[in-house]
Parts: C-alpha cells; sequence; structure tokens
C-alpha cells in the first residue's frame, strides 16, 4: 500500500456518489408517479444516468492508479 491517506481521499467521495446514486434511484422509484405528473422524469432519469457513470467511471480510475503504483 503506498499512499493510504490519498486513497481514503479518492474512494470517500466516490462511495458518496455510490449513495447518491443509490438514495436518488430509492426517490425516484418511490415518487415515479409524482415526477411523471410534473414533467422531471426525464430530468431525474439524466441525473441518475450522470451519477451512475461518474460512479463508474470514478471506480475505474482509481483501480487503474492503484494498479499501476500512483496510489
Amino acid at each position: 500500500m503506498k499512499n493510504t491517506k490519498l486513497r481514503v481521499a479518492w474512494i470517500v467521495p466516490n462511495i458518496f456518489i455510490y449513495l447518491m446514486f443509490i438514495g436518488a434511484l430509492i426517490f425516484m422509484t418511490i415518487n415515479a408517479k409524482e415526477i411523471q405528473e410534473i414533467g422531471m422524469a426525464s430530468l431525474w432519469i439524466f441525473n441518475l444516468f450522470v451519477l451512475f457513470v461518474g460512479s463508474i467511471l470514478g471506480s475505474l480510475r482509481i483501480r487503474n492508479w492503484i494498479k499501476k503504483g500512483k496510489m
């Protein structure tokens, strides 16, 4: 393990992005009918997509850095 503090500094925010994705997904699932009624479903789906892609790309970047020995 090279630099534990650096790993934590990158991994903790990535975990929070996963938690935001899960929370938004649960919120949207529970309130889907109301979200559709006010016409905001496409915005919520876009937000979910951005959070999902951001979390996946962040995880891949961190894994790549660890494999290359940068972290």
